[in-house]
């Protein structure tokens, strides 16, 4: 009976061993594939008010998450401030922060979560605590705690597929389309200002004049040109939907989700937003006549 249980115990520690040297191997695996998110992002954005809190950067909590992510190696800017060109370009190069509270009566508990532009969370951080009893006190020192973990993990941006370059080529296109247009309407008002224009405007009482049909061409041309250089819009998560910005940043629209899959309702305009092929439609009614609006946007 004693070899028996003496070969139990062995066996029983010997796994027991596995199991945990497994675990280890695990949890290093899950650490290392929550750094390489990380390291895909570029810019923390933090908001200017937790929903725990009454009031913005309330007990500085916003300010010091600002300034310990700077701390740790990353670059954050408060909502709001001024953004590199490349943030407004493209807002997916950041994370937008948030502070998780779960407090119990002796403790005050904090987490900081990360998600990406779509509202995926990409990274959460251990449990914060603080047992102090004045919120003055305990919700920087919870923030603090919490902030332990990310002061390890050597957090180095590296882009993804290029991603930054496309969109900065993307940009340098729209900016060179936008300048031939304005080169383009420097020529028509250089040319209606010469004399040999003066004559045609003269000769243009006859509708089949060709100098006419030439000037009037070239205007819509530019016209067209200029309709086709779309907005980018892109998408930010806010709670049941998304906000619509521009490059400003300006909030353009804001849309909430519905029960049908890539349909939303627009915010403070009687219209919907509905994804067709490869476009998204936006569709409203003005003075009863039903109006149809194809957007740019960035998901």
């Amino acid at each position: 009976m004693y070899i028996y249980k003496l070969g139990f115990n062995y066996i029983f520690n010997k796994m027991k061993t596995k199991f945990l040297s497994l675990l280890v191997v695990c949890l290093m695996a899950v650490s290392a594939f929550s750094q390489s998110n990380l390291n895909n992002y570029k810019y923390i954005i933090i908001p200017k008010k937790y929903d725990f809190l009454k009031q913005n950067d309330q007990y500085q909590l916003n300010s010091l998450t600002e300034f310990l992510f700077n701390k740790y190696g990353f670059v954050a800017f408060m909502e709001g401030e001024d953004y590199p060109d490349d943030l407004n370009a493209n807002r997916c190069l950041a994370l937008t922060s948030n502070a998780l509270k779960d407090s119990s009566m002796f403790k005050t508990k904090l987490q900081i979560e990360l998600k990406n532009c779509n509202g995926t969370v990409i990274y959460t951080t251990e449990v914060g605590e603080s047992r102090e009893k004045d919120y003055n006190k305990a919700y920087p020192e919870a923030l603090r705690n919490a902030f332990k973990e990310l002061q390890t993990i050597n957090y180095k941006y590296i882009p993804v597929n290029n991603a930054p370059e496309t969109v900065a080529k993307e940009v340098k296109n729209q900016n060179e389309v936008v300048n031939q247009i304005e080169q383009l309407k420097a020529e028509i008002e250089n040319l209606k200002k010469e004399k040999d224009v003066k004559n045609i405007e003269v000769l243009t009482t006859n509708p089949e004049s060709k100098a006419e049909i030439v000037v009037e061409n070239a205007i819509k041309d530019t016209k067209s040109i200029q309709e086709g250089v779309q907005q980018v819009l892109y998408a930010q998560a806010v709670e049941n939907g998304f906000q619509l910005v521009d490059s400003s940043p300006k909030v353009v629209y804001k849309i909430k989700n519905t029960s049908l899959k890539d349909v939303y309702l627009v915010e403070g305009k009687n219209a919907t937003l509905y994804k067709k092929g490869d476009d998204w439609v936006l569709e409203y009614y003005e003075n009863n006549v039903l109006k149809q609006e194809v957007l740019n946007i960035k998901f």
